[in-house]
């Protein structure tokens, strides 16, 4: 217990400058800060957390615990940063508790060294736990799906090896078989990269528990068949969340189809990247948020062919040691079934890598460099006496921790703020979507010359990056070029045939060409992909309205309300509509709402006060349209409107 308490504790002190850190401009935004539904525990959050895809993933436990966040801290991001940190304590010392069952069977003299044992196990903790690699699974609270995924795939682990210690029929070994079965959905539940639990199973089911024997007896017996059998649920339960994680991404349109990465580019992909993470395991510096898949990536290239024949060489190298040190041979598939979900083979999103997919799939690095420190002990003892070798050896985990961690500290500060973020990416790392984010946060701040400039920087490194031109098509149009605006949007278009996002700004910049058929087009495509986007139902209703077809806009409006209920425009825009076809009362409670929701928007005041007037509720009016004067003093139509109801009052009799 005190090992695993020392590793928790090793875990935990690199990462306290995240709780300096904020919500980031990378998912964080999309994901927590605009994302209403996760917040509370009511049976309609609980009902959204166990049916949304939102943003390609389908994670109801990592909802569920975003949703114990926002019970316990609001949108406090301390509290967001916290959790995720106690779950990476908590996983290393569930992985020091592995280790010390695997590297005590793998290595039988260490085994018979209590300390030396403890040792080994305590060191394979620390360089998982403290690896500069782990920083973007812990400090970036959208990742919270990695740490608690993993809680819940080394439980099963763990239960997985106690039910083996057990006989087949035991009752506490089929209870903790169970429990193995119950963590793996739990996992899953979590993140889908998960599915590759019973993958390693078998693996370790080989070496080092050697309950599985790759021969021709394999499966003439009862006995070599039982760890193939014992496998099947963890593979339907995978096979089910696989399936599930292709419904999501194929929603969000992040599927990189075959007609445009064929199958050989794929694997020169993912042995790039099996090499990569490899390489940065070993030499964790110049690590960034983003490496970034480039528009042209043929699999015969020097970068991808030379990765495969690595590849290729290392499995074959690998294969023909497995006698002399299986070990070897059985971490390197763990690792690769590990990261097969994620690679280029199943290609999703813009990366070509990224450091939190090494989450789960460097504990088999880190076993081995437990495994190298037990060896060392080993054949130190073999001259010395314990007292001696302790003395020397115990200090090799403190100094990787002291190593390690001092990367992992400063790493951890790259992800304070949007700007510290994806200042360190473009120095790292140049990508088109750095220069995008940055551009993004220029122009929150208006200044889109700026922006604009930083924009056209990404397309040059990146033409094929649709959301940069998405941007660039945004800052254009608030600058007043808006023909140029439609040209970056129509290329948006068409190099993300899935989204809905350039087709409602496309829209909109028609509209303000005054091209209003076309628009309405726009909108009416849009909706096919993202039939639930509140956005684009209200802009829709805008253009129908514009056109004098008001029952079809209100229509859309309350679509875009059923959608989003906290919609400012969407209310403000229907009560528009309800109180011009005469019907105020129903007008109203959506005045009324647009007021609750902007209490500090004058305009909202304004109109809510004009409508009071038509229903007979002079003295409310008259309160709102002087909220509006104080709230914007030379808002002139405010002033008219408090002057107007005024001399009515004067004429009414008394």
């Amino acid at each position: 217990m005190a090992g695993a308490l020392t590793a928790a504790t090793i875990a935990f002190l690199p990462f306290l400058p995240v709780f300096d850190n904020q919500f980031v401009n990378f998912d964080d935004t999309d994901l927590l800060v605009s994302n209403p539904f996760y917040r509370g525990l009511g049976p309609g959050h609980l009902g959204w957390m166990v049916t949304t895809f939102r943003m390609g993933h389908y994670m109801p436990l990592t909802w569920l615990s975003y949703g114990l966040d926002y019970a316990a801290w609001g949108m406090d991001p301390f509290g967001y940063h916290l959790t995720n940190a106690l779950l990476h304590a908590a996983n290393a010392a569930l992985f020091f508790l592995i280790a010390t069952r695997l590297l005590g069977m793998a290595m039988p003299a260490v085994r018979t060294e209590a300390l030396g044992l403890r040792l080994a196990a305590l060191s394979a903790a620390v360089v998982f736990a403290a690896h500069p690699l782990r920083v973007e699974s812990v400090a970036w609270a959208t990742e919270r799906r990695d740490v608690l995924c993993a809680f819940f795939y080394l439980l099963a682990v763990l239960a997985y090896l106690n039910a083996c210690d057990r006989p087949a029929r035991a009752r506490t070994g089929r209870l903790w078989y169970g429990a193995a079965i119950a963590a793996h959905a739990g996992a899953l539940l979590s993140k889908s990269m998960a599915v590759s639990l019973p993958v390693v199973l078998l693996c370790l089911d080989v070496y080092p528990l050697r309950r599985l024997v790759l021969d021709r007896t394999l499966l003439h017996s009862a006995a070599g068949r039982r760890p193939l059998v014992e496998k099947i649920p963890f593979f339907v339960l995978s096979a089910g969340a696989g399936v599930m994680a292709l419904v999501a991404i194929r929603q969000i349109g992040n599927l990189s189809p075959l007609g445009k990465l064929g199958l050989l580019d794929r694997l020169g992909i993912s042995a790039y990247s099996l090499l990569f993470y490899l390489w940065k395991t070993l030499v964790p510096v110049r690590l960034s948020p983003l490496y970034e898949l480039p528009d042209a990536m043929p699999w015969w290239s020097l970068r991808f062919g030379l990765s495969l024949a690595a590849v290729v060489a290392i499995t074959i190298a690998l294969v023909r040691l497995r006698r002399r040190r299986p070990a070897l041979l059985v971490v390197w598939l763990s690792y690769v079934a590990i990261l097969l979900p994620v690679s280029g083979v199943v290609q999703n999103g813009p990366q070509i890598a990224a450091d939190r997919y090494t989450y789960l799939a460097g504990l088999g690095w880190a076993l081995l460099a437990g495994a190298g420190v037990g060896a060392l002990w080993l054949a130190l003892r073999r001259a010395r006496s314990v007292s001696w070798v302790a003395w020397r050896l115990a200090p090799l985990p403190l100094m990787a921790a002291v190593g390690l961690g001092v990367l992992t500290w400063r790493q951890a500060e790259v992800w304070r703020t949007t700007e510290t973020l994806w200042t360190h990416a473009l120095s790292a790392s140049p990508s088109a979507m750095a220069y995008e984010a940055l551009g993004n946060m220029l122009a929150d701040e208006d200044r889109r010359p700026e922006a604009i400039a930083l924009y056209e920087k990404g397309l040059r490194l990146k033409p094929g990056y649709g959301p940069g031109h998405v941007s660039l098509g945004v800052a254009l149009f608030k600058e007043g070029r808006v023909a140029e605006a439609i040209g970056q949007y129509e290329e948006a278009a068409r190099l993300m045939p899935a989204s809905s996002i350039p087709l409602n700004n496309l829209g909109t910049a028609l509209l303000a060409q005054g091209r209003p058929v076309e628009a309405m087009e726009r909108y009416r495509q849009a909706l096919l992909r993202a039939p639930g986007d509140a956005d684009i139902h209200h802009n829709y209703g805008r253009a129908l309205a514009g056109q004098g077809r008001a029952a079809e806009a209100i229509e859309q409006y309350r679509e875009a309300l059923r959608w989003r209920p906290d919609h400012y425009e969407a209310h403000a825009d229907l009560g528009i509509a309800l109180a011009g076809q005469g019907r105020l009362q129903e007008a109203l409670p959506h005045f009324q709402e647009a007021v609750t929701l902007q209490p500090g928007n004058a305009e909202a005041r304004n109109n809510l006060g004009l409508i009071l007037v038509k229903v007979g509720r002079p003295a409310e009016a008259e309160a709102e349209f002087r909220e509006a004067l104080t709230l914007q003093p030379g808002f002139t139509e405010a002033r008219g409107n408090l002057e107007a109801l005024s001399a009515l009052r004067r004429k009414e009799p008394r």
